[in-house]
């Protein structure tokens, strides 16, 4: 049999798969509080003899009111002397038996950190990508990308091993399972994925692919995005010139909205685009539909949420809820318990649900990165909202990256809000855009207009970062390339007082 006709086998073959798992899909999204009710009774029955499950009296838990009164929410700092026994090589203490890898992210004031993978939770790290393009050829019916190149940004694949268990980043982990047919279309080659700096790697990935027939790019934006000025620096032409079969992005890790005239910009069409939300605590949800908003929960995958409002988060005793009592539009930070051994925590992720039949949601933020350093409580949601308002009322704006820090002691005048905003292209008028991206803040936020209205603060100022300004202060402090993205806000100016430092602004 010739190659073409095996690969357009292929694709044959994709459609009645795809319809199998969106039955399956469908089937558990259609009786969402059962399946969770499920995914919590064997969660907890599967832990009650770990050392976590004795010292939390897992034995007499019959409900979530029993589970909230026995298991406290907590971050990775106050989970640490658990997971530290863990990594020391103990069993049986979060989750029964050992972990089959570590997934080691930056992060915490204590360095990296080390999230458990179990054999029980790998698979549906695995399962939700796939099932996410197979919820799409369902949808959509088409299959031609499954013959083309398809090239996956990603952490270096290289494992190290400590007391038996393998660790390293979660991308590179999942490249482990690339199933056997699509590894010949895979991009790009081990090698390259092997590369540890950044900018070598994604010059590597312009030699290896500039010439191939990629039909779906997958990758967190900002990693994305570097690749692409990159293809476009060497040619001169659009992305979508270069590969005229790419018709499908895959994307995840941020809010892609503050990206999306960049992109359609360097691609010169529009593509398909399917919305991930992994993590290397849990797959969470995938977009289903490509006319809807947000991502389907992944409630059948070994992970039981709860939601705590994230105004009343740092409460006392904040009310926590399950999936059952959520409402459209409120914003939620996200507490999980996993079959990798995570009970109740808090990965530091705001969601907002856009749909509860079934439910959807979108990543409104973090929970550390907001301002409230007047009062404001203005968090990331509502600052992509307003850029992305203000730059599509100026037509021509082009926003690279960006980040919003509080300017408390300016030299003269009212504390205020400072934007420092890398553009693609020369803006000749900063003020009517941070008007307009004030008076979008305002009508979000009502304790920014109330401040505002009251002259506590007044409105925001711009500061234009040099052209790669952001890139460089990533590479700064270590943090270019990876899983690693620049906070949209901070409520202190530690980012900003690099760029001025570093003469990183105009």
């Amino acid at each position: 049999m010739n190659l073409g006709k095996i690969t357009s086998l292929k694709a044959l073959l994709a459609k009645p798969f795809a319809k199998q798992i969106q039955k399956k899909v469908n089937k558990w999204a259609n009786n969402p509080i059962k399946t969770q009710q499920k995914a919590f009774e064997k969660l907890i029955s599967s832990a009650t003899s770990t050392v976590f499950g004795q010292d939390h009296d897992f034995i007499s838990i019959n409900s979530h009111e029993d589970f909230i009164k026995r298991v406290p929410i907590r971050d990775y700092e106050a989970l640490k002397p658990y997971v530290d026994r863990v990594v020391q090589g103990e069993e049986n203490i979060l989750w029964k038996g050992k972990p089959i890898y570590f997934a080691k992210t930056s992060g915490t004031t204590s360095g990296s950190k080390y999230i458990p993978i179990t054999k029980e939770s790998m698979p549906s790290h695995t399962e939700a990508a796939r099932n996410a393009i197979l919820m799409y050829v369902a949808e959509t019916g088409k299959t031609k990308f499954v013959n083309g190149k398809m090239i996956f940004l990603q952490g270096s694949p290289i494992l190290e091993e400590e007391n038996g268990v393998k660790l390293g980043r979660l991308s590179g982990i999942v490249a482990h399972y690339v199933p056997k047919y699509l590894q010949k279309n895979r991009m790009p080659s081990w090698e390259t994925n092997c590369i540890e700096d950044w900018e070598t790697k994604v010059e590597t990935i312009v030699d290896e692919t500039i010439n191939e027939d990629m039909t779906i790019i997958s990758g967190i934006p900002s990693w994305v995005q570097m690749y692409f000025e990159r293809l476009q620096q060497r040619t001169n032409k659009k992305i979508g010139d270069i590969f005229k079969n790419f018709d499908l992005f895959i994307f995840g890790g941020v809010n892609y909205e503050p990206y999306r005239a960049k992109f359609e910009n360097l691609i010169g069409r529009k593509v398909d685009s399917i919305e991930l939300y992994p993590a290397s605590e849990g797959f969470f949800a995938f977009q289903d539909k490509q006319n809807e908003k947000g991502m389907l929960l992944q409630l059948n995958s070994g992970i039981f949420y709860e939601f705590v409002k994230a105004d009343e988060f740092f409460e006392d005793n904040p009310k926590r809820i399950t999936l059952k009592n959520v409402e459209l539009g409120v914003n939620y930070v996200m507490i999980i318990s996993t079959n990798a051994g995570l009970w109740a925590y808090n990965i530091g992720d705001t969601v907002e649900f856009t749909s509860l039949k079934p439910y959807r949601v979108i990543v409104s933020g973090r929970i550390k990165h907001y301002i409230s350093a007047f009062g404001e409580h203005v968090i990331a949601k509502e600052v992509e909202q307003a850029l992305q308002e203000a730059a599509s009322g100026n037509k021509g704006v082009l926003v690279s990256e960006f980040t919003v820090a509080p300017q408390i002691n300016p030299k003269e005048g009212l504390p205020y809000h400072e934007w420092f905003i890398e553009f693609e292209n020369k803006v000749d008028n900063l003020d009517v855009l941070a008007k307009n991206i004030d008076e979008s803040l305002q009508n979000q936020n009502s304790y920014y207009k109330d401040l505002i209205q009251g002259k506590v603060l007044q409105p925001l100022k711009i500061t234009a970062v040099k052209n790669d300004g952001f890139k460089s202060y990533m590479k700064s402090v270590g943090k270019l390339g990876g899983q690693n993205k620049i906070p949209r806000l901070s409520n202190d100016r530690k980012i900003a007082d690099i760029l001025y430092e570093s003469n990183l602004v105009n």
